[in-house]
């Protein structure tokens, strides 16, 4: 296990430095001047140079590269073009900031969708499996962005249930986060489900349910015991790989609240071409993404001792 580890490990260096070099040559050759984007277009020749300058912009893209890759290693992003903020530390801030909101409807959202997803299983063919696969596959042709404005106007401004945006640290902000969370639960529930329902048939037709059923057990207790045990390596997939963009946050969820997360700070670096900021994301997203491929794989053996890892 322990060399396992340390190979995939090793195997992951290749694969950062070259979403580094993907990343760094969009933003270096497809992007703006990002001294041209804060001074405006009609800044003078010595203003932009002098914060080329001063950004090191005026390097040569070798040295701006290394610096890159120096950067990924010690995880020190340098400073936002715009505001001059430490970038780990406004990460930090932000991932906090996102955890709060996904985090848990993340959890219950997973608990209650397998159970449902295992419950229409049990009762397949039957009317419940029938109106509910229908019903999830209509919730899934909504858009996400009709939930959020439709259960603000409905739930906040009509019924006063909840504030309508804002954000608070402490327990205080929890009032702000109801809401954003009763709308992930749901429009998670849609895919995670049929996901679910899903893997579970899968498994109705393996041998091992058909010897179960043949020594006499009950269909409940093959389900229950057999199906979800033998379910949880896909299971496991679908979740462990959701886990890095929880720190993302939802998009739009944290621009229509006002919660400054991290995919609030994502949306306004593009909106102000704060490139620090995006290179710095999207290159941690991606480390973030093979660690938790890494980690779904030894949950796999971890689940069921039949994998091995070679």
């Amino acid at each position: 296990m322990g060399a396992y580890v340390i190979r995939r490990l090793l195997q992951m260096i290749p694969i950062v430095i070259g979403v580094a070099a993907l990343v760094f040559v969009l933003f270096t050759s497809v992007g703006e001047d990002p001294a041209r984007v804060a001074l405006g277009q009609h800044a003078t020749p010595e203003a932009l140079a002098e914060l080329r300058a001063e950004w090191g912009l005026d390097q040569p893209l070798w040295k701006q590269f290394l610096d890159f890759l120096v950067q990924i290693v010690s995880f020190d992003y340098g400073r936002s073009f715009n505001t001059g903020e430490k970038l780990m530390e406004k990460f930090q801030q932000g991932a906090l900031v996102s955890l709060s909101l996904t985090v848990f409807p993340f959890l219950l959202g997973t608990l209650t969708n397998i159970a449902i997803g295992l419950l229409i299983a049990y009762f397949r063919g039957s009317w419940l499996d029938r109106i509910s696969t229908a019903l999830f596959v209509g919730s899934m042709s909504i858009s996400y962005l009709v939930y959020i404005i439709a259960f603000q106007y409905l739930l906040a401004y009509e019924a006063g249930l909840f504030p309508i945006n804002g954000y608070e640290s402490g327990w205080s902000g929890l009032q702000y986060l109801f809401l954003p969370w009763i709308i992930i639960i749901v429009v998670s529930a849609g895919p995670d489900i049929r996901i679910y329902r899903t893997v579970f048939l899968d498994e109705t037709k393996a041998d091992y349910v058909r010897t179960a059923f043949a020594k006499g057990a009950s269909e409940s207790a093959v389900i229950f015991r057999h199906i979800l045990k033998n379910a949880l390596i896909p299971i496991l997939t679908h979740v462990v790989i959701s886990i890095p963009f929880l720190i993302l946050g939802a998009f739009l969820m944290e621009r229509f609240f006002s919660i400054p997360g991290v995919g609030d700070i994502m949306i306004n670096a593009i909106n102000t071409g704060d490139f620090p900021i995006l290179k710095g994301l999207t290159v941690l997203i991606a480390i973030a993404y093979t660690v938790f491929n890494l980690v779904t794989d030894l949950l796999y053996a971890w689940v069921d001792p039949r994998v091995q890892l070679s």
